[in-house]
């Protein structure tokens, strides 16, 4: 006689494609905590939904405790075959809506952090744009590192991504959007803040503390990082900032993004003229992917926003 390992349904309902829904933001939040944010659900509904879906499966899918979290090998063949069944679910829609030209879905977005204070709000205009003629659409946005938003869109995770142009990947479509600016800054808390800056040397500032980004450079920012005593390092512009501010650490960020402390003297560019550095950012999507009408509609709003 054999023996029926799992127990799910000939038909999966709403319910089932919730549980996997939470399943998979789980997996990629690397815990229960980190998914509490991005479900917007409590821990303990989140823990209820995963024991749920091992007892439908008769699977141990993930270690959960005081060791941490971890995804066990039936858990990462769950997870794999999840990616399937939701990007199904996803092209059907995608299909449905090329043949009956009415918008709804989804619209998942990757952005680089502190894109929003960019005064051309290419993003934020597009979006706007694609709301309008799609009121139904649901837009998904993910606050994520560059890697990781190459990554999911390559695999289908993201149907766009926002990143800086550090390497160009053979599967992946550029669209060129922005050219950012970044400067050295001190806080008003800082011993330079009150020196003349328009020129100094790179003896005397190395003498100084200086944060730098921990994640992927251009070779033209490595060569402005080297210069400085990097005593700190930080995974985003929001925690360099914060560094910034303590008036222990100086610091290159992007004009856009410093302008807020800037115009309150909070904060002074250290020899703007010399010391500077531009990073291009570009619109990504997957040479792979299948047509999807709502990224289509969106790209082409976005495309607009280039070309005013």
């Amino acid at each position: 006689m054999k023996n029926n390992k799992t127990l799910l349904p000939r038909q999966l309902g709403d319910a089932h494609i919730r549980l996997l829904r939470i399943f998979k933001v789980v997996i990629e939040s690397g815990g229960f905590a980190a998914a509490e944010v991005d479900l917007n659900i409590s821990r303990p509904a989140i823990s209820l939904a995963i024991s749920e879906l091992e007892s439908l499966l008769k699977m141990k899918l993930c270690h959960r405790g005081r060791s941490g979290f971890s995804i066990t090998e039936q858990g990462e063949e769950v997870y794999q075959s999840t990616l399937e069944l939701l990007g199904s679910i996803e092209n059907f829609r995608a299909q449905m809506n090329a043949i009956n030209t009415d918008l709804v879905g989804e619209l998942n977005i990757g952005i680089t952090d502190n894109l929003v204070t960019i005064e051309q709000m290419r993003i934020t205009r597009s979006l706007s744009a694609l709301k309008h003629q799609a009121p139904d659409v649901v837009i998904n946005i993910r606050m994520i590192p560059p890697n990781d938003i190459e990554s999911a869109v390559l695999n289908g995770k993201l149907h766009i991504g926002v990143v800086p142009e550090l390497r160009t990947l053979p599967g992946l479509n550029y669209m060129h959007l922005y050219k950012e600016q970044s400067l050295l800054y001190c806080s008003d808390q800082h011993p330079l803040f009150q020196q003349e800056l328009d020129a100094i040397s790179d003896e005397a500032l190395i003498q100084y503390d200086a944060v730098v980004p921990s994640y992927p450079q251009s070779s033209e920012i490595k060569q402005q990082q080297k210069k400085l005593n990097a005593t700190a390092t930080s995974t985003d512009r929001e925690g360099i900032a914060f560094l910034i501010l303590t008036g222990r650490f100086i610091g290159f960020l992007p004009t856009h993004f410093a302008s807020r402390w800037h115009t309150q003297d909070k904060m002074r560019t250290i020899e703007a003229h010399n010391r500077m550095f531009h990073t291009n950012f570009s619109a990504i999507t997957s040479k792979g992917a299948r047509s999807h009408l709502i990224l289509d509609t969106y790209m082409e709003e976005l495309k607009k926003t280039v070309e005013q």
